[in-house]
């Protein structure tokens, strides 16, 4: 599924993102650690991974990670 970043915090390291259909879901620091990632930018398209209950379970940017 992929979504655009709508917030981050890079204190916190969590942040949301809009899928495509305009549905807001939270990530968590452990969700971004996941990724591999240093730094997310607002506008930035990414591909998430989810639970069976919904929760991001990791975020990555499309075709890297």
């Amino acid at each position: 599924m992929q979504g655009t970043i709508a917030t981050f915090d890079p204190e916190s390291r969590s942040g949301t993102l809009l899928l495509d259909d305009g549905t807001e879901l939270a990530f968590d620091a452990d969700a971004f650690q996941r990724s591999g990632l240093r730094l997310l930018r607002l506008g930035q398209r990414v591909e998430v991974e989810t639970e069976a209950t919904g929760t991001i379970s990791r975020v990555a940017i499309p075709g890297i990670g």
